[in-house]
């Protein structure tokens, strides 16, 4: 019960009720459905969640620069001889440009001790330096720069993906207004053909028509029954297909009652409005900048990033590290640095062939090509899709303007008959043909209205990933 209370005031407070034709009618505004949807639905909270991985991501590629200290304690005796005891504590700095700062203490003492060992306490103070390969780019530095694109990447995937849920759910809103307005027109006609039925049966009992036109009169009303079920049958299924759009706030699923009505109708949508600004926003915006495009110069950049490295990868590996030593307890002389006091050391190693390097650099070669030439297309997709979602903005409208027009031209010609009809000028086929002119204007007008705001939404949506 408590479940229940709960889903009921939420529909209260999003479905903003009105008391309309009945008490127990509630309606819902477009503002508020896209609110929902982008609020509490799955999916965006998902795509919310995956920003904050890539985010993480960032953070633990960070970590490849954290300072590391470490220690150890050993000791070996056999047969009553102490072998050795030793302590060991290490400081690690590494530093952006790929140099390593380290800090040592060591001490030990034993009677078996290596040669190159010094017995008691010894300070280090040392760096490593890479002269060839890592010098210039590492992987440490590669792997910090790639989370960081990478994040970027996320985020404008994550903004295409939710404008398209949003895309979606604002076609479904719109699809189920003209939904519920195809059943209130078909609701309408229905009505007045039962009025007109009662009008024709009263006229047959004073002998001013024939009994064949009750005939006419009751097959024309059963005709527009028959499509009223089916607009109803169309209501519902719309009404369910707007609910795989509604969750509630603990993202569990709300099935839509089917008393929720549209708060506007098709024709109070601010598109006819705003249709034009849209389009002229739309075509004066550098492309490079719409989330598909960011996407891809993203993914560039890791690609970048990793052909820097390989690059670094072909030269060969020379390190040299130098440590200062300083006994305990004794005061050390530490300049010239090559004069007493010290521990150097020189590594050199290169692969003789370079085989896998020089495959992994021209792969990444490849690979970069390979964007650059999906980047030319996206754009051109993007190009193309906004020329075409604006003609068809433009186009939709006229249409409309025109259907209208047609209407009232219909609905003048059907008046016009059923003044002839009551005159005794015409008859009741006509007044029905006229009528079934009318619906069907009305039912194309209903239409258009539809495939409008679609359009429109597809040229709005487009515009929200710039």
């Amino acid at each position: 019960m408590k479940r229940l209370a709960k889903i009921i005031i939420l529909v209260c407070i999003l479905c903003l009720p009105v008391w309309a034709e009945a008490q127990d009618t509630l309606r819902l505004a477009h503002e508020e459905f896209v609110s929902i949807v982008k609020n509490y639905h799955p999916l965006a909270y998902r795509y919310r969640l995956q920003n904050r991985i890539a985010q993480r991501e960032v953070q633990q590629a960070r970590g490849q620069f954290d300072p590391l200290v470490d220690g150890a304690h050993g000791a070996k005796t056999l047969d009553g001889l102490d072998y050795y005891r030793e302590t060991q504590l290490e400081l690690n700095i590494p530093t952006w440009y790929g140099i390593e700062v380290t800090g040592k203490y060591n001490t030990i003492n034993g009677q078996r001790l290596n040669n190159n060992e010094t017995e008691g306490g010894l300070y280090q103070f040392g760096v490593t330096i890479p002269l060839a390969q890592n010098l210039l780019y590492d992987k440490r530095r590669a792997m910090l720069d790639q989370a960081k694109f990478a994040r970027q990447m996320t985020e404008a995937e994550q903004e295409l993906l939710t404008n398209e849920l949003l895309l979606r759910a604002d076609n479904a809103y719109w699809a189920w207004v003209k939904a519920y307005e195809y059943y209130q027109l078909q609701s309408r006609t229905v009505e007045v053909n039962r009025e007109r039925l009662q009008l024709i049966r009263k006229t047959f009992e004073y002998g001013e028509t024939a009994a064949i036109d009750t005939t006419e009169a009751l097959s024309q009303l059963q005709g527009f029954e028959l499509q009223m079920e089916d607009a109803y049958l169309q209501w519902v299924k719309a009404t369910q297909e707007l609910s795989l759009y509604l969750w509630t706030e603990n993202q569990q699923p709300y099935n839509l009652p089917v008393n929720v009505v549209p708060t506007q109708d098709l024709r109070m949508s601010p598109a006819y409005t705003q249709f034009a600004l849209l389009i002229n926003e739309v075509n004066t915006r550098p492309l490079q900048q719409h989330a598909a495009m960011q996407f891809i110069f993203q993914e560039q950049n890791i690609l970048k990033s990793e052909l820097k490295l390989n690059r670094q990868q072909l030269l060969p590996q020379l390190n040299f590290t130098y440590h200062l030593l300083n006994k305990e307890s004794q005061r050390s002389k530490y300049f010239p640095l090559f004069e007493d006091n010290y521990q150097y050391g020189l590594k050199l190693g290169i692969p003789i062939f370079l085989r896998q390097e020089r495959a992994r650099y021209r792969i990444t070669q490849t690979r970069l090509l390979q964007n650059k030439l999906e980047a030319g297309v996206k754009q051109q997709e993007l190009n193309t899709r906004i020329k075409v979602y604006a003609s068809e903005v433009q186009n939709y409208s006229t249409q409309i303007e025109l259907a209208g027009k047609n209407i009232s031209n219909f609905r003048r010609l059907l008046q016009a008959e059923e003044a002839r009809f009551q005159n005794g000028e015409s008859s009741l086929f006509l007044i029905n043909t006229r009528e079934n002119k009318l619906l069907e204007a009305e039912q194309k007008l209903l239409e258009l209205r539809l495939k409008f705001l679609v359009s429109y939404n597809q040229l709005k949506w487009l515009n929200e990933n710039f």
